[in-house]
């Protein structure tokens, strides 16, 4: 048995031995919650399964159908719903419990649809893996506070291991960029607005349109930080279109714009973060049963 069928194997088992014979995913659409839609139903079969897309303006333009789509490649019914976390004040704040906020708002809605309606006692399962304890991570404690599974954390299983069993289990989403709600491209302490997720939603677009996959724009105040996959800063760089890309930016409502030298780095604004709320992420361990 090769490495990536015995983790493919190992979670099936996980999310089998769970108890609940049906299963609601959080589904953003992404490898990692995808990974996790396919081995829930391949533990308990197509038809015991719900993807659950939340929607809110947080959730980037165009990732819904995607996410559809590979619900729909996996034989697995698949409906959305609209979350408020961008009109809780605790969340729009925006300070260091944003994403436990944010968390609490989709797995309350979550659990909420597990407990009746089509779904009756099923077991609610999210994407996290193990890589994530590196980074500052709240919404993890909201998962355990409300009896969210993670099967990839439990079971120790890494972002390169996810993407391994993603390929061998056919998905399309394989080796998609990692999607993280806009809300992570603004500095703490900056207000969450709709109108200031929605500008920087279509700022990543634009990027994205001169050919570039891995794109953050962050929200800095007044300034804007590029940020591209860190090989392809020079190409980005060099792009005779990137005056004309700034120049966009800066009519969007920003007085200066730059490329990030260091290119994407997951969580280039938690640094910004007291140290007392940085380190909350050691309270944060796989659960093992």
């Amino acid at each position: 048995m090769t490495g990536r069928e015995d983790v493919i194997e190992r979670v099936s088992e996980r999310i089998a031995g769970y108890g609940p014979p049906r299963a609601v995913v959080a589904f953003s659409g992404g490898v990692d919650s995808a990974v996790v839609l396919a081995l829930a139903a391949r533990a308990l079969g197509r038809t015991a399964v719900t993807a659950v897309t939340a929607v809110s303006p947080s959730y980037p333009a165009g990732e819904l159908e995607q996410a559809r789509d590979v619900a729909t490649s996996l034989g697995v019914a698949h409906r959305s719903i609209e979350t408020g976390e961008v009109g809780r004040e605790a969340y729009a704040r925006n300070d260091g419990e944003r994403c436990f906020h944010c968390k609490t708002e989709l797995y309350g809605a979550l659990r909420r649809l597990a407990a009746g309606g089509a779904d009756p006692g099923a077991a609610v399962l999210a994407g996290a893996n193990l890589d994530d304890l590196a980074d500052f991570r709240p919404g993890l404690r909201a998962a355990r506070q409300q009896g969210i599974r993670n099967p990839l954390l439990e079971d120790g299983v890494g972002k390169a291991a996810v993407r391994a069993a993603a390929r061998r289990l056919g998905l399309a989403v394989a080796d998609k960029p990692s999607l993280a709600c806009l809300s992570s491209r603004v500095a703490y302490g900056i207000r969450i607005t709709p109108g200031l997720l929605g500008r920087v939603d279509r700022a990543e677009r634009s990027v994205r349109a001169l050919g570039f996959e891995v794109v953050r724009v962050r929200h800095l105040g007044d300034r804007a930080s590029i940020e591209v996959d860190p090989a392809d800063v020079p190409r980005l760089v060099g792009d005779p279109r990137l005056p004309s890309l700034m120049e966009e930016l800066r009519e969007a409502g920003w007085s200066e714009v730059a490329v990030d030298p260091k290119g994407y780095r997951t969580g280039s604004l938690n640094p910004t973060l007291r140290p007392p709320t940085a380190r909350r992420r050691l309270e944060l361990r796989p659960r093992t049963t």
